[in-house]
């Protein structure tokens, strides 16, 4: 089998639709394909009535978190979205975009960059606001070549010149939020040190006992050297590990299945979970399954 659990749709901050995204899932060979955009399953449901057959979807979210001024990304699978206390934190964290893209424009005009809201909200369409559409809106203006290029100091990376901070959620809380809505919770590119600062191992240590199940070990963002460490880590901890494409259209250079998952871990994935079952493909005409 070949498992990809972190990809992004037009629900977040991704460029493919979440139909255009399984059936892209299914050209490119996977098996399984986990949808997580960025605080939302609002891609959800369009997924599962495009998912083509022999290709089972796994519903989840990428929460965006933060403790002792870090910021991090918690992937979560198979929780209940109708769950109210999730709900509300993800409703507030996303609430909290728009106002911080505006702010993050206004800084990037003062540093002589002609970009305006209308141009961002045109890139982000339906989707939640974020950095990517503000970088894509610089690669349209010449100001960097590559979304990437805008994620340094110099311009959009944590701490860089134009950088606002959002809501986030404590990690900790994450984990428990999740956990009460039945899901699962993996530690989201850990070692991605290009992207701003990293957490600790002895913090990741904490998670774990705090009841994280995973870290997302194989990805684009971690060289060989960090992934041994990572996997060494992992067995030491009783953690997951987990490897996925982290997917997000034409806005990143990856491809879907890039990296996968071990099909063992997947299928303990889903024994964990209690909030919501994977939904196999039946041409076209699926239904969400929701929930024991």
């Amino acid at each position: 089998m070949r498992i990809d659990l972190h990809t992004h749709s037009t629900a977040s901050d991704g460029t493919d639709t979440p139909a255009e995204l399984v059936l892209g899932a299914a050209a490119a060979g996977l098996d399984v394909v986990a949808l997580t955009d960025h605080d939302t399953s609002r891609g959800h449901a369009e997924a599962i009535r495009a998912l083509p057959e022999g290709l089972t979807l796994v519903t989840g979210a990428e929460l965006s978190c933060r403790t002792g001024g870090i910021s991090l990304h918690m992937l979560a699978y198979l929780f209940d979205p109708e769950e109210p206390e999730l709900l509300a934190e993800r409703e507030l964290v996303r609430d909290d975009r728009v106002p911080r893209a505006h702010a993050m424009i206004d800084r990037l005009r003062e540093l002589g960059v002609p970009i305006g809201w209308e141009q961002v909200a045109r890139i982000a369409g339906e989707g939640s606001v974020g950095r990517p559409h503000i970088a894509s809106a610089m690669v349209e203006l010449g100001v960097v070549e590559t979304v990437s290029d805008a994620f340094t100091p110099e311009w959009l990376a944590d701490g860089g010149r134009a950088y606002v901070e959002k809501h986030a959620t404590d990690p900790f809380e994450a984990i428990r939020l999740v956990k009460a809505a039945g899901g699962v919770t993996v530690f989201a590119h850990p070692a991605a040190s290009r992207r701003g600062p990293t957490m600790p191992d002895s913090v990741i240590a904490d998670l774990a006992a705090a009841g994280l199940d995973g870290i997302e070990v194989d990805h684009m963002d971690h060289d060989p050297a960090t992934r041994v460490r990572l996997r060494a880590l992992a067995g030491e901890l009783g953690l997951l590990t987990t490897g996925s494409s982290d997917y997000h259209g034409s806005r990143k250079t990856c491809v879907l299945g890039e990296y996968t998952t071990d099909p063992e871990v997947y299928g303990e994935i889903t024994r964990r979970a209690t909030g919501a079952f994977p939904v196999p493909g039946a041409g076209g005409h699926n239904r969400s399954l929701v929930g024991p």
